[in-house]
Order: structure tokens, then C-alpha cells, then sequence
């Protein structure tokens, strides 16, 4: 590390880089401040333990633009945290790719009447080199049809032609209008929800409404608003969010997520905190196919279908009332056959509420072309500062392997050795000591193969939740969970999304998908429901195997957002027990490493 890293404390923490590469000193007392002001354009690309390195992409820029931000605004931020002067002409490349975002808009042919848009829509291209590329794009031929001033197009293809264009290079600018949708009149029992307790919406949670809705309160003539992306941690209200801009619309809404679980905490949160009555709201999903005026559905059910190329029975849930607005849940989960009839919705408003826009399938730009762009996202950390999601302390604790597994691992094919690496016996041991050692602490074991979870839970007498648990099993054990009866519940990935469990303290991650950095922040925001107690995340990973690359890859996205883990050494042989911490936050209480470490060779 240089002398500069090393011994400047008082120096600002960025090192921006002429190929839009920024370099991040965490050791800086500014390093917090650094890291939330660049957020909204950058993205993390690795996080070892002193330098992290973020990359500003034509994506991370036109996202910033959907939020209102310019290339001088960015250019602002960088130059503030900046250690050395900026790069020549990084201002000019800032500029060149976000005046893109609006060079192409796509408008009303003149139809719209209020209530309808006519059957077309103007693609707005004045510049001849851009209207050239278009023109000769082979994905367009046949759904853009040359004008004047542009190329006009079905309805039906807004969403089709947004996604073309960004892989082009031109992201669109939509001043469409939107349709309004049936009217539904409801509000928020601000003040005491039905439940008797009290409630009000947090200012996050309108900010974030109101960033959606765009001028004019989201109305009919709004231009480009009323549609967008909302990412906040888990527990910090994204449900609230969808409800204030129910309430802010008051039309008919569809809501889609992740399980039937999450399809029924909509329901419970609704009646709750809303006026609308059990007659307004309907669910659609295996148990029940109702439509009302608020309808909840599960993706699952919508992408069903009979046979592998048959077509989806349940696809005409999109058109069966004139909905006002589409609220995708974990939008980052958008399955691709949904993408489909979502590129049919560009005409409805449209919410997506994530707690990480990272899909490990790289479709990040499908989500803004059909959704829309980030436009509001907060720091986890400010959150947490402020009370609003529980503080949490990470750890991975490394484990070697087995003797009678050390051939047949060498011996493996890849995919293989990440099995027997995540398989690895001694790591349910830890998990009983974490638990034992932890009496206080409501704790999940989560992890990706049933196998071994099922292993988990015989050896720890504990209910086990995987795919194949019927809902009415789960809603019984995330009840007792909740009511405290049961202290320890071993799931599989089905307990990644959309799950409230408040209580919930540690979660003990045995085994997870590969590297996906999405499902690690997922896991996290488990536990981060706010609590007059600390959480506690460990990620048990074999040590000196494929499963520490992988390791690395997941807790990416965590180190955006301000957490370091502690790493711990397991030792089968050693009876004491040293702390080595490299926590951002006040240390944690000392029966947090109540485990057998090894130091010696590492």
C-alpha cells in the first residue's frame, strides 16, 4: 500500500481514474460521506479489505439522469471527495453519455383522449446519425415505422422498442402519457393503524413516493413520471412505499411478488394501515384466483403454464380491469416470460421496489427499459444511523475441510468441489455453538441445499422450511417463529424474499447460490428489521476452497453499502478464543466470537 493509503488520514478518500474507474479509501474519515454521494451513479466492482473500486457505466449514469441528476451534479460530487484533480475531459464523457437519456422520446401521436392513447405512439428522433442507427437496427425493422420526425409505433411495442434501444446505446426518454386507470377512493390511517398501533409514514417513504410520481402529482400529461424504481433495504417500509402511492393515485392496482406468503403480508398491511376493505383487495396466486379492485399476485402463478411451450393461462390477469398501476415486489426477480407482458404495460404506471437492482444475470438494463430508472435510493447505512433498520454485525467464519473429503474435493469438477465446499459436515457444528453461545438471539439457518439443511435440522431440532413445505406449514412455523415458541427455523432459499419476520436476530448462512451478491443482501435484510437489539450475520465458508472465491463475489454488494465482515479461523483443536475485528461500527458484544479460532498460519 502507498505511503499516500497509508499515513494521510486527513485526505479525501476518491482517486478517480481517466477509464471512469474510482478508487475508494476506506480508511478515510470521509469514506462514509463518499460512498452514499456516489451510489446513485457508480457501482461496486470489488471491495478488498482497504481499497474499494467502483465503475460509473453508461447504465449507473442514465439511472442517475432518471433521478434528476446531470453530468455537472456528478462531476460536482467526484470533485469533492477527489483526492487529485479529475481526469481531463471526464466531464466532456460524463456529458456525451447522459444527454443521451433524452434525445429520444417517445410521445403521444395526438389519440390520447384522457382515458385512452389511440393505437400509436411517436418515437421523437431529430438528429439524422441517430434516426440512421435506428432505422438499420434489425430488431426494429419491423415494429418502427419511419416519419418525419421520427418513426411511430403500436402501443403494444413502447416496451419492445425501449429495451431495443438500450442495447443500442439510446436510452428513451418517455413522455407518453399514462392512463389513469379505474378510480379507487382509500387513504392511510396515519396516526393508529387498524391494529391499534401507531403509525405514520416516514419521510423516506414519501420522498420516495413523490420521486416516483414525478410533476404534476404523477396526472394524466405527467412527462415521465409516475413510473421508476424504489431501492431500499429490507426492513426499512418498500411495502409502505407501494402504499402511499396507492393512496397518492387511488386507482385500481395490480401487485405482483415473490411468494404467497408475501401475497398475504400485502393483504394484512393493507387492511391495516388503509381504508380498503377485505372486499377491495383479492389474491391471485395456487389457492385463490380472485380479482378486485387491489389484486395480489405471485410471479409464479403468472408464469405458470401446462407444458413447456404452451402459452401462460394466467397472462390475462394484466388486462382483466383497467388497472392504474403495476407494483412489481423484488423487482429484480422479474422472470423473463413477465418481461413480455410488461413490455405490453407501458401505458400503466409502474413501481418496482427492490433492495438491489443487481440481477446475476446481467438484465439490469431490461428492468430500466420496461420498469423504469432508479429514481430514489438512500444509504442502508443512513438508515441504520438513524434507527430505522437494526445495526448489524457481519462475520465469515472459515472452516477447513474435513480429512476424508480433502481427495475427493481435489479430485472434483468445479460445479462439484463448490458442493462438497458448501456441504462441509464441520459447519454444522459451528452452527450449534453459534446457537448455544447465543441463547437471547432469534435465529435463521439459511442455506441452498436440502441435504444438508435437512441434516441442520434433525441436528438441531428444529423446523425446516424448503420449497416443497406446503404454505399453510410455513405460515404455522414463521407463526411460532414470530410468536416466540420456536427460537431457531432452518430454511432454504425460499426465505430469501419477501419474508417479515421482525423478531429475527442472526442469521447463520451455511451454504448459498454461487456468488450471487443479490441473494447476500437478501439474506441480510432477514434480520434488519428495526429491534432493541444488534443483529448478527454469519456466512460459514470452507476455507482454502472455490467456496472462498465465491464468498468474495457475494459480499460485494454489502460493502457498498458500508458493512466489513470479521473473518474468524475455525479450529477443531483449539480451546481459546481471540477476536479479530475489523468492524466499521462499534465493536460488537464479546459473545459474538464465542468460537474456537485459529490464528496461526493466517
Amino acid at each position: 500500500m502507498s505511503a499516500d493509503f497509508q499515513d494521510n488520514k486527513d485526505a479525501k478518500p476518491l482517486i478517480v481514474q481517466s477509464d471512469s474507474t474510482v478508487l475508494l479509501d476506506i480508511h478515510s474519515p470521509l469514506a462514509d460521506d463518499a460512498r452514499a454521494a456516489i451510489m446513485p451513479f457508480a457501482e461496486l466492482e470489488k471491495s478488498p479489505e482497504h481499497i474499494h473500486t467502483y465503475r460509473i457505466s453508461p447504465l449507473s449514469l442514465w439511472n442517475a439522469a432518471g433521478a434528476g441528476y446531470t453530468s455537472e451534479s456528478v462531476n460536482a460530487v467526484l470533485e469533492k471527495f477527489s483526492r487529485y484533480e479529475l481526469p481531463g475531459g471526464l466531464l466532456k464523457s460524463f456529458t456525451s453519455v447522459m444527454e443521451r437519456f433524452g434525445r429520444l422520446r417517445l410521445l403521444s401521436s395526438g389519440g390520447f383522449l384522457g382515458d385512452s392513447l389511440g393505437d400509436s405512439l411517436l418515437l421523437e428522433c431529430t438528429d439524422p446519425e441517430i434516426y440512421a442507427v435506428i432505422e438499420a437496427a434489425r430488431p426494429l425493422k419491423k415494429i418502427l415505422h419511419p416519419m418525419e420526425k421520427g418513426f411511430s409505433l403500436k402501443l403494444e411495442d413502447r416496451g419492445t422498442v425501449k429495451w431495443e434501444l438500450i442495447k443500442l446505446g439510446w436510452p428513451v426518454m418517455d413522455n407518453a402519457p399514462l392512463i389513469a386507470g379505474e378510480a379507487l377512493e382509500f387513504s392511510i390511517r396515519e396516526g393508529t393503524a387498524l391494529s391499534g398501533l401507531p403509525f405514520k409514514l416516514r419521510d423516506y417513504q414519501k420522498e420516495a413516493a413523490k420521486a416516483v410520481l414525478g410533476s404534476e402529482n404523477g396526472g394524466a400529461n405527467c412527462a415521465g413520471g409516475g413510473y421508476g424504481i424504489v431501492a431500499l433495504p429490507c426492513g426499512a417500509g418498500k411495502t409502505m412505499v407501494g402504499m402511499a402511492l396507492m393512496a397518492a393515485l387511488k386507482t385500481n392496482t395490480l401487485i405482483l411478488t415473490a411468494s404467497v406468503i408475501s401475497v398475504h403480508q400485502w393483504i394484512d398491511e393493507l387492511l391495516d394501515k388503509t381504508t380498503l376493505t377485505r372486499q377491495e383487495i383479492a389474491e391471485f396466486s395456487g389457492f385463490s384466483k380472485s380479482i378486485a379492485p387491489v389484486t395480489i399476485a405471485t410471479y409464479q402463478i403468472l408464469t405458470w403454464r401446462s407444458e413447456k411451450n404452451g402459452e401462460f393461462p394466467h397472462f390475462n390477469l394484466f388486462h382483466a380491469r383497467p388497472w392504474g398501476l403495476i407494483i412489481y415486489d423484488e423487482v429484480h426477480l422479474l422472470p423473463a416470460p413477465v418481461f413480455r407482458i410488461t413490455a405490453e404495460l407501458q401505458a400503466v404506471r409502474r413501481l418496482g421496489l427492490t433492495a438491489t437492482l443487481i440481477r446475476e444475470d446481467g438484465a439490469e438494463d431490461a428492468v430500466f427499459s420496461l420498469v423504469g430508472p432508479k429514481r430514489y435510493d438512500i444509504p442502508w447505512k443512513t438508515l441504520e444511523h438513524k434507527g430505522w433498520i437494526a445495526e448489524a454485525f457481519c462475520a465469515e467464519v472459515r472452516v477447513l475441510l474435513p480429512e476424508h473429503l480433502k481427495i475427493p474435493y481435489a479430485s472434483a469438477e468445479k460445479r462439484e468441489k463448490y458442493r462438497l465446499a458448501s456441504e462441509n459436515p464441520r459447519k454444522i457444528e459451528i452452527v450449534k455453538h453459534l446457537i448455544e453461545t447465543h441463547p437471547n438471539d432469534h435465529i435463521l439457518v439459511i442455506g441452498q441445499y436440502i441435504k444438508q439443511l435437512e441434516e441442520a435440522a434433525n441436528t438441531l431440532q428444529a423446523p425446516l422450511i424448503t420449497g416443497k413445505t406446503s404454505e399453510t406449514r410455513r405460515a404455522k412455523i414463521y407463526g411460532a417463529f414470530k410468536r416466540g415458541d420456536v427460537r431457531v427455523i432452518v430454511v432454504s432459499k425460499v426465505s430469501n424474499f419477501a419474508v417479515d419476520l421482525p423478531d429475527a436476530s442472526m442469521a447463520i448462512q451455511i451454504s448459498g447460490s454461487f456468488g450471487s451478491r443479490q441473494e447476500e443482501a437478501q439474506r441480510l435484510g432477514r434480520i434488519l428489521r428495526p429491534k432493541q437489539r444488534s443483529s448478527y450475520f454469519f456466512t460459514l465458508v470452507s476455507h482454502r476452497t472455490v467456496e472462498e472465491d465465491f464468498a468474495l463475489k457475494r459480499r460485494l454488494f454489502l460493502s457498498e453499502q458500508g458493512y466489513k465482515y470479521t473473518v474468524i479461523y475455525w479450529d477443531e483443536e483449539s480451546q481459546s478464543c481471540q477476536e479479530k475485528s475489523n468492524f466499521s461500527c462499534a465493536s460488537p458484544p464479546a459473545s459474538l466470537l464465542l468460537c474456537r479460532l485459529q490464528e496461526k498460519g493466517h
